[in-house]
């Protein structure tokens, strides 16, 4: 059993785990002053912070996913929560998707804040001092990883990196991008220094410190990418080294290793294998511990028709016909992640879905229960975003290092090797390598070709002509409707919204 997650959940209720007393103060009702009294208070508390993570997947899956070319999600004529996202409509500050990617996150950094701050005040009760060091680079690799989604999502957002009253915050505007990256990066670089290279038993799946070192690559590697003329996540900073140099880190690191087959990355049986690097845990059973990810991109009448309950993703959102063409015919990466076709109730369903995450067989006891970790980074990615790294820094031109990069995940596709190699054939690999976990857009965006792909692929998949022209203004979303009304002037709102 994943116990750590178990944990973290528990604890977000105010317990520590099946066998310790249940007869603490919960976290929901407990303040600040009283609550943080022994060893044990600082994990609930900790955990409590891990437990922000439990929607980060669907964010991934309603805001990346939805949004690229990976997906032609138009409405099919009912309401839909995703109505917009895919389509690039101006009217979605007040789109359900969007609020929670802005309050989620912001719940997670009070709860890390909160944590830091008692950990001030309070840590002479942690008898352990390498115990409280890990303590406090946990909850700051967390909070660098709710800003970084943040700043990707929006741009600009209030930098809040201590405890504060709510008329305080009601006086806290955006901070420029280059301000939130250097609180990201502040923290990653503690987190690096301070977590453990690895876990045993029941802390397994907690932030480490090569995990720490992947997130803060990217991050450099997103502000190296272009700016678009916006105030988005890519400020040409041209930190590729400084990436390269924390790949290597991982790599050398011995830790990780490629599974030796692709669908044995998302096996349910086969969770914190080598390849992972750092997940979102979740477990099924009934407890209100499992996830909902794997059927967010999967129509309902798939689930009906193979004798299940609707899961709550309604129609389908079909993967693009540009997705599909991509795919070499000996790629087993495209029939793992994507069905083509399916029968419910008589009719035949000839539109592909991603099915990615699903194991019919493991459903557990609700739609919100499905028993499988969500991989935030794992290894193929560190190798891809080396070879990314390295014809950065050799102004396009590939090395025989990145080639051979790349060629050790085609392999494991069942590909032959490339011989030569360029960014766009980089981006290209990468589609296809991580279709259905919420990079594509990001990816689009950092290698600096999102307008020119999305100019070109609307026009080519939009048969029901329904999407609107991208503009370079829609490479963030807009800030929700609700911050925007907390305040008059407060925050001004996206340019294109």
């Amino acid at each position: 059993m994943k116990k750590v997650f178990l944990y973290i959940a528990l604890a977000a209720l105010g317990l520590t785990s099946c066998t310790d007393e249940l007869d603490q103060t919960p976290i929901s009702s407990a303040t600040t002053l009283t609550f943080y009294q022994t060893n044990n208070d600082f994990l609930q508390g900790i955990n409590a912070v891990y437990a922000s993570l439990s929607a980060y997947p669907e964010r991934q899956l309603n805001l990346s996913e939805t949004r690229s070319d990976n997906l032609y999600a138009v409405s099919d004529g009912g309401v839909r929560d995703w109505e917009g996202i895919n389509s690039f409509h101006q009217t979605i500050s007040s789109n359900p998707y969007v609020a929670e990617a802005w309050s989620a996150n912001y719940s997670g950094i009070f709860k890390a804040n909160n944590f830091l701050d008692q950990l001030t005040k309070n840590g002479s009760v942690i008898t352990d001092p390498a115990l409280k060091t890990r303590f406090e680079a946990e909850a700051r690799y967390l909070r660098a990883m709710f800003y970084f989604d943040l700043v990707r999502w929006f741009g600009k957002v209030p930098v809040i990196d201590k405890v504060v009253s709510q008329n305080e915050a009601l006086s806290i505007g955006r901070s420029s991008v280059a301000d939130v990256y250097k609180l990201i990066i502040s923290d990653l670089q503690f987190a690096a220094t301070n977590l453990p290279v690895s876990y045993t038993t029941t802390n397994v799946g907690r932030a480490t410190n090569n995990a720490a070192k992947s997130l803060l690559a990217l991050v450099y590697m997103t502000r190296s990418g272009a700016t678009y003329g916006i105030e988005g996540p890519g400020i040409n900073s041209n930190e590729w080294s400084q990436a390269l140099t924390l790949l290597n880190d991982v790599i050398s690191s011995g830790k990780y290793s490629l599974q030796s087959t692709y669908a044995g990355v998302f096996s349910y049986t086969n969770e914190n294998n080598s390849e992972v690097v750092f997940d979102v845990q979740y477990i099924s059973g009934g407890l209100g511990l499992g996830a909902s990810f794997p059927w967010m991109l999967a129509p309902d009448t798939y689930f009906t028709a193979n004798g299940l309950g609707a899961q709550g993703g309604l129609t389908i959102r079909p993967v693009s016909s540009d997705l599909v063409s991509t795919y070499e015919a000996a790629d087993v990466r495209r029939t793992f992640s994507i069905l083509t076709g399916y029968t419910s109730n008589g009719v035949q369903e000839t539109r592909p879905f991603f099915k990615k995450y699903l194991d019919l067989s493991k459903y557990g006891k609700s739609r919100t229960d499905w028993p499988i970790n969500f991989i935030v980074s794992r290894y193929a990615d560190i190798l891809l975003l080396k070879a990314e790294c390295l014809l950065r820094t050799n102004n396009g031109v590939a090395t025989d290092e990145a080639i051979a990069l790349v060629n050790q995940v085609r392999k494991r596709a069942g590909l032959a090797n490339v011989t030569t190699l360029t960014l766009d054939g980089l981006l290209a690999e990468r589609r296809k390598e991580f279709a259905a976990e919420g990079s594509r857009w990001h990816d689009l965006v950092r290698f600096g070709v999102v307008d020119k792909v999305m100019a070109a692929w609307i026009p080519k998949e939009d048969v029901l002509k329904q999407m609107k022209s991208f503009t370079t203004n829609y490479i963030i979303y807009p800030i929700p409707q609700t911050e925007i009304d907390v305040k008059t002037g407060l925050y001004t709102q996206n340019a294109g919204y």
